[in-house]
């Protein structure tokens, strides 16, 4: 009797699969951003072929960006907001985190919950709010509004993920610490903070992309041309007419923008993966 003859496992069809599908992957990701690349790159007539390489690239656009309007200013401003933001919020959670994650109270359970829950919040349910108090401080129309604002955005987020962190540092550390007298803030900042890097690193990119985007806040509360950010700068550019919409310049302007995010992530790739996956302390 002949044994039944078993057809080979075609093993390579799961790594197929796998590949194809992170080019596709890639390719939806990337896409836009070459887009916006080649049309920046474009004048007024190739703006309209579908072309991806321009048959005559050009830096008119880039020109137009900085010449015809204040974006240089602007830059500096999201500059300003994003890395103020980012400061601000690290330098709140941590001792926020050291506070939730290695001191034993009451409530502590709740109270994570309820910082969880702020970030819950659509913008435009918190925008009314956020004004009054605003023109309150006399805030409206100046950086400190946005610095302000974007800490709800960055603040619950940043502390809600350094607190997980925080509880996984070794106790011996922290009691070695008391034993010899250190305080807290050198406790946090020159013990804790140096074993907490990748996730601090990785918290604090996000961070800085969520305030380097943010649009609401910025559009609200600035009013001025020299106060905004680039975002809002972005969206209200307009032509020499002021009825077109520069396809070109507003292509360029949104590579400029998006550089400097990209540049970040490649430089701290290797931090990000560690703080968003293993963690600050292995073993």
């Amino acid at each position: 009797m002949k044994q039944p003859q078993h057809k080979p496992k075609t093993r390579w069809l799961p790594r197929l699969g796998y590949y194809v599908a992170s080019a596709a992957l890639v390719l939806f990701s990337v896409f836009p951003f070459l887009y916006a690349i080649s049309s920046s790159l474009k004048g007024r007539a190739g703006l309209f072929s579908p072309a991806l390489l321009p048959e005559a690239p050009t830096l008119e656009n880039y020109r137009a960006v900085f010449s015809e309007q204040p974006f240089a200013h602007n830059l500096m401003n999201s500059v300003i907001v994003a890395g103020g933001v980012v400061l601000l919020s690290l330098g709140l959670s941590l001792m926020a985190a050291w506070a939730l994650g290695r001191v034993s109270f009451r409530g502590r359970g709740a109270l994570l919950l309820t910082i969880l829950s702020a970030s819950m919040f659509p913008q435009v349910a918190v925008l009314s709010g956020m004004f009054e108090l605003v023109r309150w401080a006399g805030l409206y129309d100046h950086l400190g509004a946005l610095l302000f604002a974007d800490l709800l955005l960055t603040l619950p987020f940043t502390v809600w993920v350094l607190v997980t962190f925080m509880r996984q540092l070794p106790k011996e550390l922290e009691e070695a610490a008391t034993m010899d007298g250190v305080g807290v803030f050198t406790l946090v900042f020159k013990i804790f903070l140096p074993l907490l890097w990748p996730a601090v690193v990785a918290t604090g990119l996000l961070a800085f992309i969520a305030a380097w985007n943010e649009f609401l806040f910025a559009l609200t509360f600035t009013l001025s041309t020299e106060q905004r950010t680039v975002p809002v700068a972005i969206a209200l550019i307009s032509g020499p007419s002021g009825y077109e919409l520069p396809w070109g310049s507003i292509m360029a302007a949104s590579v400029i923008v998006t550089l400097p995010l990209v540049g970040l992530v490649l430089y701290f790739q290797r931090l990000i993966v560690s703080g968003l996956t293993a963690g600050a302390v292995k073993g």
